[in-house]
């Protein structure tokens, strides 16, 4: 094997390591959206089941009632991320 094909063989395996570690962060990037998607989905309907209505001008829940879902909805990408784990 020649100087210029070992580092012919270098190049390729570099962009192979590139492309794989970009390939492996994209697949984890999407696996956390569509887990959060699933688990915000999951947090509405269970908040709908619980008698809590979202404040869209059309009967919004007591103020009480809409911070306790506005922290739970701040807490929804941390319990993807251990549940991931």
């Amino acid at each position: 094997m020649t100087t210029y094909e070992t580092s012919d063989l270098h190049t390729r395996v570099a962009r192979y390591e590139a492309a794989l570690e970009e390939l492996r962060s994209s697949h984890h990037d999407v696996r956390a959206l569509l887990q959060d998607q699933v688990l915000y989905e999951r947090w509405q309907q269970i908040g709908i089941e619980l008698g809590f209505v979202a404040g869209h001008g059309n009967g919004a829940a007591p103020n009480g009632q809409q911070a306790d879902l506005q922290a739970l909805n701040q807490q929804i990408p941390q319990m993807s991320e251990s549940w991931a784990s």
